[in-house]
């Protein structure tokens, strides 16, 4: 998703110019020192695990620094430096001061922040992510719907690119049970039980995992004492537990 939100025009122009931005401070030690002098020694660079995510990640690092880079190309360490007179180093002073550049930037972050927090769940080693996606691809759309006021044409054409990859690649019966099956989000919504696409996919997968249809009696009476919160599901610790413990750790 963040790779194809990245294609569009104007997002890859504003990651162009930032990773330009970003290699012409890091390749010269002594304007890379200035920079560190002018931010606190704070970096504009972290690693993340995937490209698209870090260069996502890199604008929310330039857009903490805004006011800082600023600053510094309108100096007098700037000015009198070797590298205001070059025409690449004039080039990207005029990037840090274009108005347009960090408008750009506020907009990729208010797309690809929610996204990126998914990312971080899948690949996080704390908890199995099985339980979280479906819930959290929910988030994604509403924090960018919140993110715009509710202004379609701004986000229409990045929920499309969501979309698609959401039902090509992520949309499966298993992440919808996950979501059922996870008490810290099915004893808080009681939608989910009545939401018809999130059964259905429970039901297929019951009739996958067994076509023994006793086995399969068995396993929709377990349900039913898990959405009642009866049995063990009842239980004090159980209940006191349901938003502190992962799905996984239940067996």
């Amino acid at each position: 998703m963040l790779e194809d939100i990245g294609k569009l025009p104007n997002i890859k122009r504003t990651l162009e110019r930032a990773i330009s931005l970003n290699g012409y401070i890091y390749n010269r030690s002594g304007l890379l020192n200035m920079m560190r002098r002018f931010t606190g020694q704070r970096e504009l660079l972290r690693p993340a695990k995937t490209q698209f995510a870090n260069a996502f990640i890199t604008l929310s690092r330039l857009h903490e620094q805004k006011n800082n880079l600023r600053k510094m190309f309108t100096s007098s360490d700037w000015s009198d430096s070797k590298w205001a007179k070059e025409q690449k180093g004039k080039t990207i002073a005029n990037i840090v001061l274009m108005p347009s550049f960090w408008n750009s930037i506020v907009f990729c972050l208010k797309v690809s922040g929610p996204l990126v927090r998914v990312l971080r769940l899948v690949d996080g080693e704390k908890k199995a992510p099985m339980g979280y996606i479906y819930e959290a691809m929910n988030r994604v759309n509403d924090a960018i719907v919140r993110s715009f006021n509710g202004n379609e044409e701004k986000y229409k054409e990045i929920f499309n690119i969501i979309d698609k990859r959401w039902e090509i690649q992520l949309h499966w019966p298993l992440h919808a049970v996950g979501y059922f099956l996870n008490p810290k989000f099915f004893y808080d919504k009681p939608e989910i039980e009545h939401d018809a696409e999130i059964m259905s996919d429970l039901y297929k997968c019951i009739l996958r995992l067994t076509r023994d249809p006793a086995k399969q009696e068995k396993v929709v009476a377990e349900v039913s004492l898990f959405t009642n919160a009866q049995g063990l599901f009842g239980n004090e610790l159980a209940i006191r537990t349901r938003k502190t413990r992962a799905p996984a750790e239940w067996l």
